[in-house]
């Protein structure tokens, strides 16, 4: 690589840190500020390519197994069929329509080529919803679907993408052979994704070192896709199953594995993601310009209808399924309007599939593989600034609240830290009456165990009341977290004035500025 290439790629990072930045301080959804900066930008700046291999090798792994780390296995589970007919169902029905809609618009356009366009717009990229919707509370059972869906879609896609550009290349479609390419896809990529769960699991059992754990980790969704993609199973669903195995069983690691696996991840999903979303938006010359033989008015059109119809096949699949066969609640309740409409318009596409787009082979015709990057591009474009940016307002407006499961999250974390009171201190006493009559010393450190229990018990219940009492008081707990914050910041104002007079090494200030920052980590949370 080439030193302007090098400055080039840094000036992206940089420029996209800092749009990021200033939309994370405004409370705006950084995706689509990205995007619409890099649009703006687009014409003025050299292009900068969007390597498929790129997207598909380094960032989608690591952004595909953080979010299984931070799902829930057990929540999925409960939505699987809701999951399954929005990441298989809706995958297969929005590739059909584009397909066939594709192909009337371009009659010249080999079947096989709009159903491989289809497949390449149909899943859609669930990071600004879901952003967007946790910023807003939307209720955690929309927000598990939509992450369930995110996490398979793209598998789905992919599969059918390699076998209608398989067709468009060989001239023949086998409706068998691609099905039996999709189950074999699917299911090879489970049992790889579980066979390296296990054999990591069982390494974690033997290293017992944070650092060695997290870095580990950092190479597990690349050896995943690696190894699925080379026996052409599903790399997507393989990355998913390992990082759903594990996340179900972080609790078995240690602390500090914990603790720096969240730091380490949620780094590694806003650089990526940053760099992910600029890149969308700086394609825009790069797409136009192999547009030929058709009019601005023509290219329109087409645009316009291909979003269209993309974005009415989601709510009509929604809607269908929803009306129809009332299985996205598991029959516990009937899903309501509200849900629907969310769900159907929490529709936006991301870099996967412009991704493909790009990937498509040098067979393909020029004229006809310009025009369905045109109309990928446009599609991914449409949808993230069209819904992306009504989405919020659409939640406000239809009241959607996750006020109540919070409610209930408060009053079960209260119940289970009673719980865990009660077994702690009955631990204590069993380890006090096993070692015999405590000195002073010894009962003075007892009692601050005891007291330190049952202040983050009551800790937990006074959270039912948003950290106030009565006439708006602040309770105990808030009041001692606010003052002891006060305290923390004098304490360390002190060490470094120690430093700076050399009464200080620069080594034992970092040490006891992390015992510092634990224990204030620990009042925030």
């Amino acid at each position: 690589m080439n030193p302007a290439t090098g400055l080039q790629l840094l000036l992206l990072a940089g420029g996209a840190i800092a749009v990021s930045a200033v939309a994370r301080r405004k409370g705006w959804p950084a995706p689509l500020l990205l995007v619409a900066a890099g649009l703006l930008v687009s014409p003025l700046v050299p292009a900068v390519p969007l390597q498929p291999e790129l997207v598909l090798f380094v960032f989608l792994p690591p952004l595909l197994y953080s979010a299984a780390l931070d799902s829930s296995y057990l929540r999925l589970r409960d939505v699987k069929r809701a999951v399954a007919l929005l990441s298989v169902g809706l995958v297969l029905f929005t590739t059909a329509v584009v397909g066939l809609v594709v192909h009337l618009l371009l009659p010249d356009l080999p079947l096989a080529a709009a159903f491989a366009l289809g497949a390449i717009i149909a899943p859609p990229d669930a990071v600004a919803a879901v952003a967007v919707g946790r910023r807003l509370g939307l209720p955690r059972r929309a927000l598990t679907i939509l992450i369930g869906e995110s996490l398979f879609n793209d598998a789905t896609a992919l599969t059918l993408y390699r076998v209608a550009i398989g067709a468009a290349v060989g001239g023949t479609v086998d409706l068998l052979h691609g099905v039996g390419e999709f189950l074999y896809a699917a299911l090879a990529g489970v049992a790889i994704g579980l066979a390296l769960a296990f054999v990591f699991a069982w390494l974690f059992t033997r290293t017992r070192d944070s650092l060695v754990e997290n870095t580990l980790m950092l190479l597990i969704p690349f050896a995943a896709y690696l190894a699925a993609e080379s026996v052409h199973a599903s790399g997507v669903i393989s990355v998913v199953v390992v990082g759903l195995y594990l996340g179900h069983r972080m609790h078995l690691r240690g602390f500090g594995t914990r603790l720096v696996s969240d730091a380490v991840w949620k780094v590694t999903d806003f650089f990526l993601e940053t760099i992910v979303f600029a890149l969308i938006g700086l394609q825009l010359v790069t797409v136009v310009k192999g547009i030929t033989g058709y009019s601005p008015w023509q290219v329109a059109a087409y645009a316009l209808i291909v979003l269209l119809v993309t974005i009415v096949s989601r709510f009509a699949w929604v809607f269908a399924v929803t009306s129809l066969i009332g299985v996205l609640t598991r029959g516990r309740r009937p899903p309501t309007t509200k849900d629907t409409v969310i769900l159907g318009w929490a529709g936006m596409r991301g870099v996967v599939s412009l991704a493909a787009a790009f990937a498509i082979p040098p067979e393909i015709a020029d004229r006809d593989r310009a025009m369905l990057l045109f109309l990928t591009f446009t599609t991914v474009i449409g949808t993230l600034l069209i819904q992306g940016t009504t989405f919020p307002a659409l939640i406000r407006r239809l009241r959607v609240s996750s006020d109540q499961e919070a409610y209930e999250d408060r009053l079960a974390e209260a119940a289970a830290q009673q719980a865990a009171l009660e077994a702690g201190l009955a631990e204590l006493d069993r380890l006090v009456a096993a070692e015999g009559e405590p000195d002073e010393i010894q009962r003075q450190v007892i009692d601050q165990l005891r007291e330190k229990s049952w202040r983050r018990s009551l800790s937990a219940w006074e959270r039912l009341g948003g950290g106030t009492g009565h006439g708006g008081a602040e309770t105990p707990s808030t009041l001692y977290r606010r003052l002891r914050r006060d305290m923390l910041q004098a304490e360390r104002q002190v060490f470094v004035r120690l430093r700076d007079e050399r009464r200080l090494d620069d080594e034992v200030l970092r040490e006891v500025m992390a015992q510092l920052d634990f224990e204030e980590a620990i009042l925030e949370r």
